[in-house]
């Protein structure tokens, strides 16, 4: 419905008079450690946050309970309207009332669990349409580890399913994030090597830390939180404490 003319429209940010801050975020998301990430993006915009669990939507309805419950208690704390959008399948993304959900949000939240199936789930539809409008209208868009992945160009599936090339959401289709990178190297130490090799043209490797994000965009970006972005660049592998300012623009 619609939904690949926004995409298409998010990789050109020029499209976007006054499109809204993005944050890739290593791990985190609805924890303590994560509020002033969220009140950065929160700053200036409406005080409601819309929190979407669709990246756990294949692993019950005991997980997907628990990322709705864990996205009200985390915004109510901050004394923000939590906005639950339970998307969890193609069917559900395509429903004109949750996607309605999304409008006058200050911020849209895209929860952890499997890159590829978000992507493929929120593709080309409705509330997908929803989030990409409500971005280039201003609203903050953030993505914590799988989330983070997923708005990429390459969002792998983690269970053995093996992404197409262009499997992401392209908000950010020059970077390619590897989150949970400190503790990364214990689950696949050949992920860095992996990502490198199969990243799109021009597009640059960042490895994102637990409790730590990149908070910016689309080629600026601020390091925040408690640990290190790492960049892998034409002088190797790079990692930058809060506070660092990075310019990642596509590669030549």
């Amino acid at each position: 419905m619609g939904g690949a003319g926004s995409v298409a429209a998010m990789d050109d940010p020029s499209a976007a008079a006054t499109p809204g801050p993005i944050a890739l975020v290593g791990s985190g998301e609805f924890l303590p450690q994560m509020v002033e990430v969220d009140r950065t993006l929160l700053a200036g915009r409406p005080q409601r946050a819309a929190f979407l669990p669709t990246a756990a939507g294949q692993e019950g309805e005991a997980s997907v309970r628990r990322w709705l419950s864990m996205g009200e208690r985390h915004y109510a704390a901050m004394g923000v309207e939590p906005v639950a959008v339970p998307v969890i399948d193609r069917r559900s993304a395509d429903d004109p009332g949750l996607a309605a959900l999304v409008a006058g949000c200050g911020l849209i939240y895209l929860s952890g669990g499997n890159p590829g199936y978000l992507a493929d789930t929120l593709r080309d539809t409705a509330v997908w349409t929803a989030i990409a409008t409500a971005w280039r209208g201003g609203a903050a868009l953030a993505g914590c580890s799988a989330g983070a992945m997923a708005l990429t160009a390459d969002a792998p599936h983690v269970r053995g399913v093996e992404p197409n090339p262009a499997s992401g959401l392209r908000v950010v289709p020059h970077l390619v994030v590897l989150p949970h990178f400190d503790r990364m190297a214990q689950w696949r130490p050949d992920a860095a090597v992996r990502a490198l090799e199969r990243r799109p043209p021009g597009a640059t490797v960042v490895g994102v830390d637990e409790d730590t994000a990149l908070v910016g965009g689309p080629h600026d970006w601020t390091v925040m939180g408690r640990q290190t972005v790492t960049v892998f660049g034409v002088d190797g592998a790079v990692a930058h404490r809060a506070g660092t300012i990075l310019h990642l623009a596509p590669a030549p």
